[in-house]
């Protein structure tokens, strides 16, 4: 059993000793010019068949069938998951990291079970493999944005981009193809997040070696880039249903209210659901372009989702926060592209926040349980205002 002391420094601890741990600049690391925030290498598709884990292949496999049986929670009480055996290594993280998809896919299947009122506990079996596992990964026991959608993936051609059309997902609540469509659409997006990810660092190194540089070349990368990125989230309603979302998957993917994990002892638990917010890509650009969001309950939420994110990306985003501010007369042009593409993107994230969800229900809180209509037309106006 979870004690509350061992919950506390888990929930509570300052990142200070994780980051200490860390070694050298994160931005300037090659991984992140060549992949974004994906993974260092693509996802495991699957646990070898010998390993005593490979049973979560098949659990994962039979979940969007499972969850049309009304008897779905007594027969996930009765699984016997195997727990973790040792700590976290680069060798087997990307083992721990499809562990944590299946666990987590698995605990919002759980208690959102689509057709039957929300579950207010979490079975000892699930609840205690799945925080030990993101204990060792550095987050919150809740499937996030990383497990439904950085780990969450494949390529049909292995030397081909990381692209829709080549990209299929691991795992999923329903049979639907909307939401493999829905978080392969995110995929494409953190791919193309590289080329911005490599113009910063370059920046970065620019900066380092001679105030005096153009830094143009880098400024107008980040802007196609991010146009790019645009062009892809357009494509939403291409294989997503909007009455097909909000019915279907959606409900899978909400925050935990009172959630209690059976074996630990915590009071009942709030965590907020999988959200783009808990991407690290827009908070790198917005740290980057040093855009000033006004301080309010929905940035604080913002702030809140940093949480959520695994914490490389998190340092990564402190250290974008502490470079010099480019904003200057002299990168205009190409400082104001950055800027139209990133409003852009709000506005058309905005039209599909309305037509998928807010059309749908009067309830104005979104999966990471915040009045997110406000929000995001907040952060685009604001981001609009920078302009140069």
């Amino acid at each position: 059993m979870m004690t509350e002391a061992h919950w506390q420094r888990f929930m509570g601890g300052s990142d200070a000793e994780k980051i200490a741990r860390l070694k050298g600049c994160e931005l300037l690391k090659p991984i992140y010019a060549q992949r974004g925030f994906l993974p260092e290498k693509d996802p495991l598709t699957a646990f070898p068949h010998e390993s005593r884990y490979a049973v979560l292949d098949e659990i994962g496999h039979d979940l969007p069938s499972l969850l049309y049986d009304k008897n779905f929670r007594t027969y996930a009480r009765e699984l016997e998951i195997p727990r973790w055996q040792g700590p976290a290594t680069e060798e087997n993280l990307p083992q721990l990291r499809l562990y944590y998809v299946r666990l987590g896919f698995l605990a919002s299947a759980y208690v959102s079970q689509v057709g039957a009122e929300p579950d207010k506990v979490l079975p000892y079996n699930i609840a205690v493999p799945l925080v030990r596992a993101a204990m060792l990964l550095d987050r919150l026991p809740i499937l996030s944005y990383d497990g439904y959608a950085l780990y969450n993936w494949k390529r049909f051609r292995k030397n081909q981009p990381i692209r829709l059309g080549n990209i299929d997902t691991l795992q999923n609540f329903v049979h639907l193809y909307d939401e493999h469509w829905f978080i392969l659409v995110h995929v494409e997006i953190e791919a193309i997040g590289a080329d911005i990810l490599a113009a910063i660092a370059s920046i970065k190194r620019k900066l380092a070696e001679n105030d005096d540089v153009d830094l143009n070349p880098e400024l107008w990368l980040i802007a196609d880039s991010v146009q790019r990125q645009v062009d892809v989230i357009k494509r939403i309603p291409e294989y997503m249903d909007s009455s097909l979302y909000y019915k279907t998957f959606r409900p899978y993917i909400r925050f935990f209210e009172n959630i209690t994990y059976e074996g630990v002892e915590q009071a009942p638990i709030q965590f907020r659901g999988e959200t783009g917010a808990q991407s690290s890509i827009m908070p790198t650009l917005i740290a980057f372009m040093k855009i000033p969001h006004q301080r309010s309950a929905l940035t604080d939420h913002l702030a809140d989702m940093r949480k959520y994110m695994p914490l490389r990306h998190r340092v990564l985003i402190k250290e974008v926060e502490a470079m010099p501010d480019i904003r200057s007369p002299e990168y205009k042009e190409p400082y104001n592209a950055i800027l139209d593409a990133m409003v852009a993107f709000r506005r058309v994230h905005y039209g599909w926040a309305q037509e998928y969800i807010n059309r749908w229900t009067d309830d104005p809180r979104g999966t990471g349980g915040t009045p997110y209509m406000q929000w995001l037309k907040q952060m685009l106006q604001e981001t609009e205002a920078h302009r140069l």
